[in-house]
């Protein structure tokens, strides 16, 4: 069975007869090799997918195409705004940091913001958001969200379909939930006081919004993309029960619909506390989680996590920075490793092991390796 072979089997929620193990180094390779550190062996290596080829492991990733300086997700799509346009300013800045300056320009008036990748740590962070002052900009914010659109590119989707082949199945991380909308576009604390102060208007700009991003499913399910990732960080401190129920449900369950109409399955990228939420977003239609964290970087073991979503959720993760920074030796490893196949035994059809979110950058590439043999010998 090929490792295409073996994910297609596990979205069927059948066993494929071993561990599928699909790890995320994107920011583990990026890092590494803008700053001259990648071991030897890998200097042929010029992006994630090679390193993955080169350690002959199956390919499940929303981030193989996706530019680690720029963008924390996306790739396959183009951001479009009808009646206006979206300029992007780029500068170094000190200690090899790029800043990204974009700003949306309306008939109405500009909205900027301004992120930064931190090169020691090849980390994007935000500087300044879209909407600083609420009192002034909620106009401007509401006219984007009805302006925006999102245009689906199938060549460049194809273009990965033929490059990885039989290694495995790209997942298309392109959309985000309302809630996470304005996440980005004004931080969670601002988020909160909107969502308070003033809730018919928020209402109407999620929807907008869940339209939008529906489209954009729409496109790429109906291009033949079989996966489809929110981009969402499902943690239930920024995403509570409460919060979920009353402003992403719609959102899931309409995107869930979309995506098995053209026989896709939808995932949510979810990171920290899952366990308020897990029985919740299974009731929604949603395929899988990729990410549930556990203990202490999460609040719930991944076997009782299965045991609250039902026969048919699928749940990438299994290894954290926790554990490629902690277990130093290779027997450690196989010991972490056998530990965990022998638990998840019984749900071998709906798992993926797979890094809970990323590879931290201090992660050593020994350590890699013994997770990859690991693997092979006991999956």
């Amino acid at each position: 069975m090929t490792s295409r072979q073996a994910i297609e089997a596990v979205f069927r929620r059948e066993d494929p007869g071993r561990v599928v193990y699909a790890p995320n180094y994107w920011q583990w390779f990026a890092h590494h090799r803008r700053h001259g550190t990648l071991p030897a062996e890998l200097s042929l290596c010029l992006d994630q997918y090679d390193l993955l080829a080169h350690l002959d492991v199956d390919v499940f990733s929303r981030n193989l195409y996706c530019d680690q300086r720029r963008c924390w997700f996306g790739g396959l799509a183009d951001e479009t705004l009808d009646g206006g346009r979206i300029e992007i300013e780029e500068e170094e800045g000190p200690g090899g940091d790029l800043l990204i300056n974009r700003r949306y320009h309306l008939p109405s008036g500009v909205l900027a913001e301004t992120q930064r990748h931190v090169a020691r740590e090849s980390t994007l962070v935000q500087e300044r958001f879209l909407v600083d002052d609420p009192e002034l900009q909620l106009n401007l914010l509401e006219e984007l969200v009805e302006r925006r659109r999102w245009r689906f590119e199938p060549a460049r989707w194809q273009a990965w379909i033929d490059r990885v082949g039989d290694r495995g199945l790209p997942c298309a991380g392109e959309v985000f939930s309302p809630l996470k909308l304005l996440h980005l576009v004004m931080g969670p604390e601002a988020t909160t006081y909107f969502l308070c102060d003033e809730p018919e208007r928020a209402a109407t700009l999620l929807e907008r919004h869940e339209q939008a991003q529906l489209g954009l499913i729409r496109q790429m399910a109906a291009a033949g993309v079989p996966a489809i990732m929110a981009m969402d960080n499902l943690d239930s401190v920024f995403h509570t029960p409460a919060y979920l129920e009353a402003y992403s449900a719609s959102f899931y369950q309409n995107a869930s619909s979309v995506c098995h109409e053209y026989g896709a399955q939808f995932f949510i990228h979810a990171c920290g506390n899952q366990r308020e939420n897990l029985a919740r977003i299974a009731s929604y239609g949603v395929d899988g989680l990729e990410g549930v964290a556990y203990p202490p970087l999460g609040n719930i073991e991944l076997d009782e996590a299965f045991a609250l979503t039902g026969d048919r959720f699928l749940i990438t993760g299994g290894i954290s920075a926790i554990e490629t920074g902690s277990l130093r030796s290779r027997q450690e490893v196989f010991d972490y490793v056998g530990g965990l196949f022998e638990r998840l035994r019984p749900y071998r059809h709906r798992f993926l092991l797979a890094a809970s979110c990323n590879t931290a950058i201090n992660a050593r590439w020994e350590t890699l390796l013994d997770f990859r043999d690991a693997w092979r010998e006991l999956g």
